[in-house]
């Protein structure tokens, strides 16, 4: 982060709330793969749902 880039949730491109999209362009992957890593922290771990809640609140929208 040393561009001083934030991570912040698209208004486009989205599926649900952009959750998975800033992450992807944060961390420059492509989006599938954070959604299957999503998904599957969802299935085995149990824990992907509330995480998801979480990062929905905290993370900003991009224009406000």
């Amino acid at each position: 982060m040393e561009n001083g880039q934030k991570i912040m949730r698209p208004r486009e491109d989205r599926k649900i709330a952009g959750v998975c999209k800033a992450f992807a362009n944060f961390f420059g992957l492509d989006v599938s793969i954070i959604r299957i890593v999503w998904l599957l922290a969802l299935l085995l771990a149990g824990t992907g749902f509330l995480a998801y809640l979480i990062c929905w609140l905290v993370i900003p929208e991009e224009g406000r």
